[in-house]
């Protein structure tokens, strides 16, 4: 049957009064708050995957110099000081002479044609701008994980909120209905409801905290200390009006900028270069030396001889045959070109799939969010709408819990679609290659 409602329900107006604020995802700010940008700046520091492509970088960036060393000329010194002792027999006579030795050289040599010293320079820039790019896509992976940690505590937080709110309200509505039982206005089935679903809120909100605690510790883990109090989402948040950028426009710049596939183009370089270092062990080599070098007493043919020689010329050296080793190193190095090649074309493939499901999820969060906007203010108004029908005695207990259940469901799927927007944005322009610190000062300035 139809119960009256209290003319007072003071408890259940402050209830949903608390369902309200978790819906626009406000949270109180403590003074230890940490700010998206300041949680950046400490990733930046403290992330281990992103040091240890910052250690990468710094070993890469020498590449190029050693590449280079292979070009340039190199000069080499050499000492020896020995005791020596020899044993002379001439006409039956035997002597024993006892002397010092001592040498010093120095030889620099240049190469004049040498094309496995210019393959290595090569392979030794492609490599140095390999790396150079493999470290700009972990830089924009950073952001894409440390804005969907930041994301993932604060939904977890707004989870929290709203099956708190959502517990406090069938709290009070169990209370009432108690008091309704024993004037005789209630029914023991509207208390049984109730308490079913205040039994289940309760584990919710278990569940809730057991998520919240695992993602403030994801997010610790990447910035590298306690996570104190989150900023939240802006009351007032509005979607952004759509890119006018095409999808086509989108793939070029993916094409042209995305880190990953410059990396994997500049691994076809090296590889590349692998074959011509092959290959050179086919053709000659010519280089220019210059020496000098000094001797007293080297040898017993010229004890108590002091000697100063400088020479200068070119030295050139002809590969005839290797037993096969420099052919099949050539066939080899080919293979891997190849390999490096069909590998750049399944990432390419791979990127521009995951770009058009970003570029889609961007275009389709827009319409989203507007119709769960919608969808919230019309569970309010029903809330309403409920109330005031279970006090004309046209609706029951049971369809004010599942006026409650719908405002629930819409203000979390409403959160969960702005955040999903805010990190769809940031992922299509990471696919793109166009993902920038100020991205993250663009996304930080939707939070408070």
């Amino acid at each position: 049957m139809a119960i009256a409602f209290e003319r007072k329900p003071k408890f259940l107006v402050r209830a949903m009064a608390h369902a309200a604020a978790a819906a626009l995802l406000l949270h109180a700010g403590g003074a230890a708050a940490i700010s998206l940008e300041q949680a950046y700046q400490a990733a930046l520091k403290n992330d281990p995957t992103y040091r240890a492509a910052f250690y990468a970088n710094e070993g890469g960036k020498e590449n190029r110099i050693l590449g280079r060393a292979n070009l340039l000329p190199s000069i080499t010194g050499g000492y020896s000081a020995n005791r020596n002792r020899a044993d002379i027999t001439e006409r039956l006579l035997t002597r024993h002479p006892d002397y010092n030795s001592r040498s010093a050289s120095i030889t620099l040599r240049q190469g004049i044609i040498n094309l496995d010293a210019v393959a290595r320079y090569k392979q030794g820039v492609a490599q140095t701008d390999a790396v150079a790019a493999q470290f700009d896509a972990k830089g924009q992976e950073l952001i894409v994980r440390l804005v969907g940690a930041y994301i993932e505590a604060l939904f977890a937080n707004d989870q929290l909120a709203l099956v708190e709110a959502q517990r406090d309200m069938l709290l009070e509505q169990s209370k009432v209905n108690e008091r309704l039982f024993q004037k005789g206005e209630g029914t023991k089935t509207d208390m049984l409801e109730t308490q079913a679903r205040l039994d289940l809120a309760e584990a919710k909100v278990l569940e809730a905290k057991d998520t919240q605690l695992a993602t403030i510790n994801t997010l610790a883990g990447i910035i590298g200390s306690e996570v104190g109090s989150l900023d939240s989402l802006k009351p007032d948040f509005r979607v952004r009006p759509g890119d006018a950028s095409s999808f086509e426009q989108w793939k070029a710049l993916a094409l042209e900028r995305n880190p990953n596939l410059k990396a994997d183009t500049y691994g076809i370089e090296v590889a590349h270069q692998e074959v011509n270092k092959a290959r050179a062990g086919h053709l000659p080599r010519l280089d220019f030396v210059a020496s000098y070098s000094k001797n007293d007493s080297e040898t017993i043919n010229t004890l108590n001889q002091e000697s100063t020689n400088r020479s200068i010329g070119l030295q050139l050296n002809i590969p005839i045959y290797a037993g096969g080793s420099v052919s099949a190193a050539t066939r080899q190095a080919r293979a891997g070109e190849e390999r490096a090649k069909a590998e750049l074309q399944a990432k390419t493939d791979k990127i521009l799939v995951d770009l058009r499901k970003q570029y889609d999820s961007v275009a389709s969060s827009v319409a989203r969010i507007d119709a769960l906007v919608k969808a919230v203010d019309s569970a309010k108004l029903l809330m309403k709408a409920t109330e005031q029908s279970i006090k004309g005695g046209v609706r029951i207990n049971l369809d004010l819990l599942n006026a409650q259940e719908q405002l629930y469901t819409a203000q979390r799927d409403l959160a969960q679609a702005r955040y999903t927007y805010l990190l769809g944005t940031l992922n299509l322009r990471a696919s793109a290659g166009t993902l920038a610190a100020d991205d993250v000062r663009e996304v930080a300035s939707n939070f408070r």
